[in-house]
């Protein structure tokens, strides 16, 4: 019987000792496991916090730049409704000299609303114009478009002309003009004969009398601009004269309502720039149509 039993107890043994060594053997391939995933884990991770913070910037720069929009919808419109009160309010058409400080502001700032506008529609009118040039357009396609750049030319001599009245002092100063145009302005704008020898040079060779033609624009010009630069010149000193004549002792009654008065004269004088202004837009609009 022990011979029977032997074999038997062997075998259980052998069985026992496969299923130890099958039982011992998995927790180590469960750390190697492991332990070889382990950096892999890292790497994902931090992959995964990577695109975690870039989604969150993302976000955040959609929001910053939905927020900048809607802060420019907002002023746009503020613009318009500041623009359409101006208009409700007769600002431009008003010939009062007697404006009020408000007004004044809106009347600028319509202008500039103005302004923006029209150059817009400028500088698209330009494209259209280069555009068309080449592509070799005929003669007759060429002259429509010249001729609405000209008209469109009279649109903004009259924006300028209705502004005068309503805040001459901003035509003069420029500001809506860029800082390097600001250097070559003349009475709001561009002196018309120095715009005539830079565009002589740009031009294709002229006829004789094409020639003649431009000479004596640039003349008359010339004499108009000399005529202006006077007057100007002439207004100033009698501003400051009156002015200077206002100054002194000023404790009676008497001395306040005579420095009132010259005040009073000045400001009159002062009128005198929105004719100035009115008669170089009147000699730069005939230079145009020339």
């Amino acid at each position: 019987m022990m011979a029977e039993i032997s074999p038997s107890t062997s075998t259980d043994a052998d069985t026992d000792d496969k299923n130890l060594r099958f039982m011992n053997s998995q927790p180590v391939a469960s750390v190697t496991s492991d332990g070889s995933d382990k950096p892999r884990d890292q790497k994902t991770l931090r992959r995964l916090a990577q695109n975690r913070e870039a989604a969150r910037k993302s976000r955040l720069r959609k929001k910053a730049y939905v927020q900048q929009l809607e802060s420019s919808r907002m002023k746009l419109t503020q613009l318009e409704q500041e623009l359409q009160r101006a208009r409700q309010q007769g600002i431009f058409i008003s010939s009062s000299g007697d404006q009020s400080q408000s007004k004044t502001g809106n009347g600028a700032l319509a202008f500039d609303v103005e302004y923006a506008r029209w150059l817009e529609e400028h500088n698209r009118r330009i494209t259209e114009l280069r555009g068309a040039v080449s592509s070799h357009a005929g003669d007759g396609e060429l002259r429509i478009i010249v001729d609405g750049i000209l008209a469109h030319y009279d649109d903004i001599f009259r924006i300028k002309g209705d502004a005068a009245k309503a805040d001459v002092f901003h035509i003069l100063s420029g500001m809506w003009k860029t800082p390097a145009e600001r250097c070559f302005l003349w009475l709001g704008g561009f002196r018309s004969s120095e715009l005539l020898k830079l565009l002589i040079n740009q031009l294709e060779p002229l006829t004789e009398q094409q020639l003649l033609a431009i000479n004596n624009l640039q003349e008359s010009s010339q004499q108009a601009e000399d005529a202006l630069s006077q007057g100007m010149e002439a207004l100033q000193q009698s501003l400051a004269e009156t002015l200077a004549g206002s100054l002194g002792p000023s404790g009676s009654s008497g001395n306040v309502a005579n420095y009132m008065g010259q005040m009073a004269m000045a400001m009159g004088k002062l009128g005198t720039l929105e004719g100035f202004i009115r008669q170089y837009w009147f000699e730069m609009s005939l230079n145009g149509a020339t």
